[in-house]
């Protein structure tokens, strides 16, 4: 199976090198946005609570992060989607492969990109100012947990592919993406936000995750937030790809 699912990624990723529509928005939308959220809330850095920064970029990387790999996802869907558009995806169901190779092999290309995703924002940071106190272990965690959160998010995308069957319906979540990122703390402390946004961010597991994204950025590694965030990618990988199969057994009993 390992092959096929090696091939299956390879072709992932090739194809979305030849297309730029899947990976412009991936970079482009969260560095405009962050650039305006630096530009402007610079001064909440001095706000009672706020955590301890060299400056309001060094916080606000990781939710930068967070939005490219949710935005990831929505691209691994609408890729997804589209392949069920186009044939490819009957094609691969009459073939003599694995059926769980279909599934593994788009995730396989979703988290190598979202590691291309987490060195690119990362270098950008360190371009325009930012730190990284964690140093080259902050770098590996922040890697390690990205590349794993882009697993969860490109199988969501994929199992919502696989029920809509088609890319326009994929496309249509990425409003619920934002709101769902708004109400964490990707972009803001959550002691610092008001209610009922502060009671829904702690339990929102994008919460944990974008902590986790952020504390080898703006101080040495602690491994509380760390490991949180690592056990909320991890989750949300393990809850993902299970729908994931669901829907792909469930496209398959319709085939």
């Amino acid at each position: 199976m390992i092959p096929v699912v090696l091939a299956l990624a390879r072709r992932a990723i090739v194809g979305n090198l030849r297309r730029p529509q899947f990976l412009a928005p991936l970079v482009i939308f969260p560095t405009m946005f962050l650039a305006v959220n630096v530009g402007g809330l610079t001064s909440t850095t001095g706000l009672r609570g706020f955590p301890k920064v060299d400056g309001f970029l060094d916080f606000q990387l990781a939710g930068a992060l967070t939005q490219s790999l949710l935005l990831g996802g929505v691209s691994t869907g609408i890729a997804s989607a589209l392949e069920i558009e186009g044939g490819f995806f009957d094609r691969l169901v009459a073939s003599p492969i694995p059926r769980f190779a279909i599934v593994l092999g788009r995730l396989l290309a979703a988290s190598l990109v979202a590691g291309i995703q987490v060195l690119f924002f990362l270098a950008l940071g360190l371009a325009f100012g930012a730190t990284i106190k964690g140093g080259v272990l902050g770098v590996l965690l922040i890697l390690l947990i990205g590349m794993i959160a882009g697993i969860g998010f490109g199988a969501i995308g994929q199992a919502i592919a696989l029920r809509a069957k088609n890319a326009s319906t994929v496309q249509g979540i990425f409003p619920l993406v934002l709101v769902i990122l708004f109400v964490s703390s990707a972009f803001f402390p959550r002691d610092l936000l008001s209610a009922p946004a502060d009671s829904i961010a702690r339990f929102n597991p994008l919460s944990y995750l974008a902590d986790g994204l952020r504390d080898p950025i703006i101080s040495t590694v602690s491994w509380q937030p760390v490991l949180e965030g690592l056990a909320a990618a991890v989750g949300i990988s393990v809850v993902a790809m299970g729908l994931s199969v669901l829907a792909l057994r469930g496209r398959l009993r319709d085939a």
